[in-house]
């Protein structure tokens, strides 16, 4: 047998140049068997190139060819667009967690809240109807004395004035508030005081008397204290527009008994009045939009108000099956003090729903949307 040495030669200079790529290629300088401290990535390219050398796809040596260039960009580009979904294990036992549970309390009350709002407003008006009823049920249910809910009601509107109160001397601006509405609403205050002192005198005399007060109060600071803050470019609700008209209606039609004719024309006009002073405070959010959360609380305490109030005369026609009118008075007059409890609660009613709709969505600052109130 020849050996021919040549081609040993030729061998051994293969074997070793082999040897020699392979000790220095990439994969064989980012081996496991070399310790971590040896292999430690200084810098950005050692770091691709430690990725690249432990990337399945790639080759022992080499740069990446442009299509492996390509692919990887592309990988990564989806890495940033498609964030990683993280199993139920890490959101909590049953793959629930605190935060499913919160949009799982809130889930129904929003399919709700957007169902009404794809509604009509005919079916808004129905659905309002049909609520209010259902809380007349309710409060008939549960309140055996229904002269509480007159005391109820007032107890609300002085709520609703101590709100303001708060809000002129905490944060000393007016912003947002109709000094034209707490005008109406101290004339109706101070014509139904009169009534009641001359008429008749009993809680709702000192209930009056201290909402007629803090009434007052606020009508000072808006009107003196707070006269930079006073909007009063937005608050453009003419007051003989309803003043006018309730003076009238209340020479036409007022109470039949034996009282005063004064004092009978004097006692319509402010249940009159009463129905329509809110309205210079809702023009003024119409104009504004947006509502500050005390002026809301105020404007929503005056809705239960206005409710209870209703809820007090309705009650007791169908407690009495109807004798109640009759003792008011023969005429329209029993038919106007129904009619106007019921206008000034539907006055409210839009407001109040998107007051609530606010309160549930977590959102401090109400913003209306056009046409509302």
């Amino acid at each position: 047998m020849v050996i021919d040495t040549k081609v040993l030669l030729q061998n051994d200079i293969s074997c070793d140049y082999y040897k020699y790529r392979a000790k220095n290629s990439p994969s064989a300088r980012a081996s496991p068997l070399i310790p971590k401290r040896q292999t430690a990535i200084r810098n950005p390219s050692s770091r691709r190139r430690h990725q690249n050398a432990h990337a399945p796809a790639s080759t022992p040596s080499g740069p990446p060819q442009r299509g492996e260039r390509e692919k990887n960009r592309g990988e990564k580009k989806n890495e940033g667009e498609n964030p990683p979904v993280f199993s139920d294990r890490r959101r909590g036992r049953g793959g629930g967690g605190g935060g499913g549970e919160m949009r799982g309390t809130k889930r129904p009350l929003g399919a709700v809240m957007a169902w009404m709002r794809r509604q009509p407003p005919k079916v808004k008006a129905f659905l309002a109807v049909v609520t209010g009823m259902a809380a007349l049920v309710f409060i008939r249910f549960i309140v055996h004395d229904h002269d509480n809910l007159f005391v109820a009601a007032e107890a609300a509107h002085a709520l609703g004035i101590a709100v303001l109160i708060y809000k002129l001397t905490k944060e000393k601006t007016c912003a947002g508030l109709s000094l034209k509405s707490q005008d109406l609403t101290a004339l109706f205050l101070a014509v139904r005081l009169y009534c009641s002192f001359v008429m008749e005198y009993d809680i709702h005399t000192l209930l009056d008397t201290a909402t007629l007060a803090a009434t007052l109060f606020v009508i000072y600071m808006i009107r003196f204290k707070l006269r930079p803050t006073y909007m009063v470019d937005k608050d453009n609700f003419a007051l003989y527009c309803v003043v006018v008209p309730c003076a009238v209606l209340a020479l036409l039609i007022h109470p039949s008994t034996s009282h005063n004719i004064v004092n009978r024309i004097s006692w319509a006009f402010c249940v009159y009045l009463e129905a329509v002073s809110v309205l210079p405070q809702l023009r003024l959010m119409q104009n504004t939009k947006i509502v500050e959360p005390f002026t809301a609380h105020y404007v929503f305490a005056l809705g239960v108000a206005r409710f209870l109030s209703c809820a007090h005369w309705v009650l007791q026609v169908l407690d009495t099956r109807g004798r109640l009118l009759t003792a008011l008075g023969y005429g329209l007059w029993p038919s106007m003090v129904l009619l106007s409890e019921i206008v000034q609660t539907f006055i409210l009613a839009d407001f109040c729903y998107y007051y609530v709709k606010s309160l549930v969505g977590g959102q401090l600052v109400l913003r209306l949307p056009s046409g509302v109130v």
